[in-house]
């Protein structure tokens, strides 16, 4: 399959311009084309310099926009789609959240079809499969255990939704008499340089002086660096592009942890962080299940209230639940049937991102000078 061509949606985002960065140096690669919704010039200038290796087309667009979908994938031939909203406070509305990554998704699926695309990729996620509740131990889950959300929260909910139209999806016909072959990737929370998550954690514990908060100290998970993650999926496309490994890959998903010790949230976060003088609260903190009973009633309140106003408790069963539960998850299966193991190490990870929250803390500093100035 000489000379193939590969988009990626949610090529802007925190994983998907890893992958991009890394398709670059794939053999015989002809084409990137890179679809969001919008692009940083200072990613449009990166991405220009890709140039040298790969043509790397960047396309703006909207996912739920079907006609800009069927120009992004015409004579392409490989998908690879990691566009979604991830949202676990339920701030977005949840029509918002169905729609971007259910959908989107459906309707990337049909344009795939049409555009005769023969292999799709997706990005989910481990909260697909849970966890369900704090009491319930998980510890090396597998694949073959076939364990599902029974959350109907949006993010969770939609994404398991997208997951299983995409698998169900293996198999299709495509236009020109071919067929679509798809397989779904399950990362554990990913961490690493440009998290929207960590950078919220730092910037709430630098207006608090370097107090880090300290809410999900019984959570113990197996986090997973962006760049493995990354990586796992250039493996995805390689496997499905190989006649003797692609059949044991259709139609599969397989879940995407690395050798990051496991921990707690809070763990990861004091780690990555302390080299800048942070530490964890050292308050304490209420016993599980009287915050779950304690967010039990402000989503009863929010109910109440929201025909005349709208509250968003600031926490929620859901993220009581994923921030203090036992969820580790085995990478066997991604090993066997993709070749996977990680491409960075722990410590790997753990300096570059510690360098980056570094930065984080000298643009504080800076800018708080500035203020005084």
């Amino acid at each position: 399959m000489a000379g193939w061509s590969c988009l990626v949606t949610g090529a802007g985002g925190f994983l998907g311009q890893r992958i991009v960065r890394l398709l670059v140096e794939e053999k015989e690669l002809q084409e990137i084309r890179a679809l969001d919704k919008v692009f940083k010039p200072e990613l449009r200038e990166e991405f220009s310099k890709l140039q040298s290796k790969t043509k790397v087309i960047m396309v703006e667009g909207d996912i739920l926009d079907e006609q800009c979908l069927k120009r992004a994938c015409q004579g392409i031939s490989v998908v690879i789609h990691t566009a979604s909203v991830i949202d676990v406070m339920n701030i977005l509305h949840r029509e918002t959240m169905m729609n971007v990554n259910l959908k989107g998704t459906q309707l990337l699926l049909e344009a795939c079809a049409q555009a005769s695309v023969p292999i799709f990729i997706y990005t989910s996620t481990i909260e697909v499969a849970g966890p369900n509740s704090y009491r319930e131990i998980i510890q090396n889950g597998h694949e073959e255990e076939h364990r599902e959300s029974t959350w109907s929260t949006p993010y969770p909910h939609s994404k398991k939704l997208a997951e299983k139209a995409v698998l169900a999806a293996n198999g299709w016909a495509l236009k020109n008499g071919g067929t679509l072959h798809t397989c779904a990737l399950r990362p554990m929370y990913i961490y690493g340089e440009g998290s929207i998550f960590l950078y919220n954690f730092i910037y709430e514990a630098l207006r608090n002086n370097h107090i880090l908060t300290h809410n999900a100290k019984f959570s113990v998970v197996n986090p997973v660096y962006v760049g493995n993650v990354a990586w796992a999926h250039i493996l995805a496309l390689r496997a499905l592009r190989d006649a003797k490994k692609a059949p044991s890959v259709r139609g599969q998903f397989y879940y995407i942890s690395d050798d990051t010790p496991h921990q707690s949230y809070d763990d990861l976060n004091y780690t990555l962080s302390k080299e800048w003088g942070f530490s964890l609260d050292s308050r304490r903190s209420l016993p599980v299940f009287l915050t779950y009973w304690l967010a039990f009633l402000l989503e009863i309140v929010s109910f109440l209230l929201s025909p005349i106003y709208t509250y968003q408790p600031s926490f929620n069963r859901h993220t009581v639940t994923l921030l203090n539960s036992v969820f580790t998850f085995s990478y066997k299966k991604a090993q066997r049937d993709l070749g996977y193991k990680p491409l960075f190490s722990w410590e790997e990870a753990k300096q570059k991102t510690t360098e980056w929250i570094g930065s984080l803390v000298k643009q504080h500093k800076e800018t708080l000078k500035t203020k005084t100035h």
